[in-house]
């Protein structure tokens, strides 16, 4: 492709309101442009790129036995209405109405759809398994969408949703699906980490989430150190830890702390380190029932395990007022004795102590509080979040190591959550209706290659790994007025077209400095700088991006080595 042909409209200068590395390199690179809030045009550029990250999608998906179909972007909202979900999914489904003024939705995700699709078609075991997937765009009308691409209203992405008859058939396509996204991944050249994962509001029983890493991630990402043990900081497990005696502990005392209220300035105060301490926190379940999570002091409450732990959908902090009410003390001073309502402690408060407590009294704490003698909890569960250093719960010596990572897949193990109230059924081998088991999987395709400059990138501009680069090979003419050049140039994008290599070719009347400045904010894997200089010597300059390393390239032996260099790129990444 030719630059002076081509609608690259490349910036000098960041936009304001771009925060991430993504949305500036994109909107600078000319890839994309916005058109509402969390809405963007693909120009040509981003759209090469996006359709790189369709095509090994497909190979996987196609790879691993998956059927690719397409399911409109509205839906009715009867489908919807049959799962509950039209009331229970909340503003971010976008909903409207037809002429007829029958509800739709623009749809965020298809389960419905693919069910009501599957329970219209299929009606025997014969036709099992079956996994259905698509590449399309859903609309979730985010109330705050901000980063580019990383979190729009408006996005791109391939669901693929496994039927089969049973349990054990979920697992073989979860299985089938969790290495064919390995592959996705990592032929997409990007560092990343499959995490288990809570399910959220989608639902099932087990899922991971494939996370790429970088400094920008939103998630935070737990992994051992030694084995292959990785989880979501909202699902990553603590070590159980045994319990420890304290009969000789000292009696309860209680000691004066005027205007100590965190954690900190107790421990500070009685000389004892953080860890020392057992912090209270009051939360009010979605029946409007008071519940206590009492962890170490140092520790942080994860609401997620403590909601997953107290089987409730939500879960909300009291208010200052509640907790008074409830201790008869103001908030910092709250403690387990003497508590009446439901007491959820963390696993680690049963390997320590005695506690410093809180009294339920202003300006007061408890030394010496022991677990069984001066308090007793409901039940014990794991409800911190994991730290840097803890104990693998896998592995006998691994420690935890924490990254950030961006999160651009999900795999779920739906079960019969929705063929079950949408009564998608098939027929078994004894002629008995059996209720489909389901599994659910995800990628955000633009997402994905947001991520991918997020992790591949420099002061300078874009790094693109092989395979996502929307150009193999950039061919910059230093001086297109030189009739050398420009014909030394032609002959190379020529030779270079013919074995099938993607090049822009830099034919444009610019000064070098501008477009050598394009050429490094636009990151194509392979530079070629054509001059007049080099030509005199019978030779090309060919740059890496990544590395900068330049080669000099005899003019007869250019175009053979820049193909092999393109090959052994895309090879290396599977």
């Amino acid at each position: 492709m030719r630059y002076t042909e081509y609608l690259l409209p490349t910036l000098k200068e960041t936009p304001g309101d771009a925060e991430v590395i993504s949305h500036q390199l994109m909107l600078r690179s000319g890839m994309i442009r916005k058109v509402a809030a969390g809405i963007y045009d693909y120009l040509p550029m981003g759209l090469r790129a996006v359709r790189k990250m369709e095509n090994i999608i497909r190979e996987e998906m196609n790879r691993a036995g998956a059927i690719e179909v397409l399911m409109p972007m509205v839906v009715p909202a009867e489908l919807w209405e049959e799962t509950g979900r039209w009331q229970q999914y909340g503003k971010e489904l976008l909903r409207l109405k037809d002429r007829k003024e029958t509800d739709f939705c623009l749809g965020p995700t298809h389960e419905e759809v693919i069910t009501e699709m599957v329970r219209g078609t299929v009606r025997s075991y014969r036709q099992l398994p079956l996994n259905l997937y698509q590449i399309q765009t859903k609309f979730r009308d985010e109330i705050r969408p901000r980063f580019g691409l990383m979190r729009g209203r408006e996005f791109i992405m391939k669901d693929a949703y496994s039927f089969d008859l049973d349990q054990a058939g979920v697992d073989t396509a979860y299985d089938k699906m969790y290495q064919a996204y390995r592959r996705i991944f990592a032929r997409c050249g990007l560092n990343f980490r499959a995490v288990e994962a809570d399910t959220g509001n989608i639902g099932g029983s087990s899922s991971h989430e494939f996370m790429v890493l970088a400094e920008s991630g939103e998630d935070a990402i737990a992994s051992c150190n030694r084995c292959e043990y990785a989880a979501n900081i909202e699902k990553a497990e603590c070590r159980p830890q045994p319990r420890v005696c304290c009969d000789a502990a000292p009696p309860l005392e209680q000691v004066a702390t005027p205007g100590r209220k965190a954690i900190s300035e107790v421990a500070e105060f009685l000389g004892v380190p953080p860890s020392a301490t057992a912090k209270a926190l009051v939360l009010i379940t979605d029946s409007g029932a008071p519940v206590m999570a009492l962890l170490r002091g140092d520790h942080e409450l994860n609401p997620i395990k403590l909601k997953n732990a107290l089987g409730c959908a939500e879960l909300e902090m009291a208010t200052d007022e509640q907790i008074e009410k409830l201790a008869g003390a103001p908030v910092g001073y709250l403690g387990p004795v003497g508590m009446k309502i439901r007491i959820v402690a963390d696993v680690a408060i049963q390997s320590g102590g005695p506690w410093i407590t809180g009294a339920n009294v202003a300006d007061a704490h408890y030394r010496h509080t022991v677990l069984g003698r001066d308090f007793t909890v409901t039940h014990f569960a794991d409800i911190r979040n994991v730290e840097a250093g803890d104990p693998c719960p896998r592995c006998t010596d691994g420690l935890m190591e924490m990254w950030r990572g961006i999160e651009v897949g999900h795999v779920f193990k739906l079960g019969t959550k929705y063929s079950a109230s949408m009564r998608a059924t098939v027929l078994d081998d004894q002629g008995q209706e059996r209720i489909l088991v389901m599994g659910c999987y995800g990628i955000g395709v633009g997402r994905t290659v947001a991520a991918a400059i997020e992790q591949n990138h420099d002061d300078k501009g874009i790094i693109w790994p092989m395979p996502l680069a929307p150009f193999q090979v950039l061919i910059t003419l230093v001086n297109p007025k030189d009739d050398a050049v420009r014909s030394a140039g032609e002959q190379l994008y020529a030779e270079l077209q013919a074995q099938g290599v993607e090049v822009l070719f830099d034919d444009r009347d610019e000064r070098p400095g501008s477009k050598f400045a394009d050429a490094d904010l636009l990151g194509m894997p392979l530079r070629v700088t054509v001059g007049s200089r080099a030509l005199q010597e019978g030779s090309f300059e060919l740059q890496e991006r990544r590395s900068g390393e330049r080669t000099m390239l005899p003019l007869a032996e250019a175009a053979h080595a820049i193909v092999e260099r393109v090959r052994a790129a895309l090879a290396a990444e599977g």
